[in-house]
């Protein structure tokens, strides 16, 4: 959960502007985010929120403005990789390598880019597979697991990397309903250990527990940030209460 109130922001967005063609995905976004700090960013789809964290690592170009992640201003050039290093991210599609047994698509980011021994790197992939809850697969190839547990792969990868950010960007989507749940009880156990999370689902329940603010977005704009009881109990937009409405009684 959140460290001091006092801490500077480890992710800084100042007036983020991102086109697709005519279409402003993002419009002049402000957003910071404290270290440890678990932001949950939730809104109709089309709203903007994949795009907003695909910029914090630029895997999504901006057009305008500032996203500065612990002090590093995100752009293309040679500041990029470090950004990368700090920053990890869980995607809807698993993204796995399916010639690479589980095991070694966790330990490859440390070989290429910490440049850790492949022995290390393995051991390591090991004790963060038991800690998501399938150290027991580690030798099968990704095409062998369930689509829960290649999403649990894919967190422990971008565990791997002890990232000081972590961006989740739809995590369950992909998932068939009786799996979501085992992913979400990892996520859970991750936002209790001081890692800063931004993470955008539309599971309403699990965002309530877990967050420590909640971002409301709509139409590439943020309408509403509010803790987490008083958002879902008495939003200050109408907006936001039309959202909720629509997606607490479907």
């Amino acid at each position: 959960m959140a460290t001091s109130a006092n801490a500077a922001p480890i992710v800084t967005m100042r007036a983020v502007t991102k086109r697709f063609g005519e279409f402003a995905a993002l419009k002049a976004v402000d957003l910071d985010v404290a270290p440890g700090e678990v932001v949950v960013i939730v809104g109709p789809s089309g709203s903007g929120k994949s795009t907003l964290i695909r910029c914090i690592n630029l895997l999504e170009t901006y057009d305008e403005g500032d996203v500065v992640v612990d002090g590093i201003r995100v752009e293309e050039g040679r500041n990029l990789r470090k950004v990368r290093e700090e920053v990890g991210m869980v995607f809807q599609a698993f993204n796995l390598f399916p010639n690479l047994t589980v095991l070694d698509n966790v330990a490859l980011g440390p070989v290429r880019v910490r440049k850790l021994s492949w022995e290390a790197a393995r051991q390591k992939a090991r004790g963060l597979l038991t800690r998501v809850g399938i150290g027991e697969q580690a030798e099968k190839y990704p095409v062998q697991l369930s689509g829960g547990q290649q999403q649990r792969v894919g967190i422990a990868r971008a565990l791997a990397m002890e990232p000081r950010v972590l961006l989740f960007d739809e995590p369950t989507s992909a998932l068939d309903p009786e799996m979501v749940g085992e992913v979400l009880d990892v996520i859970r156990t991750l936002a209790g250990t001081g890692t800063t999370m931004l993470l955008v689902t539309h599971e309403m329940g699990f965002a309530r527990k877990v967050a420590d603010r909640i971002v409301f977005m709509e139409a590439g704009e943020i309408k509403e940030i509010a803790a987490p009881d008083r958002f879902f109990t008495n939003p200050a937009s109408e907006r936001a209460r039309a959202f909720l409405d629509a997606v607490l009684n479907h």
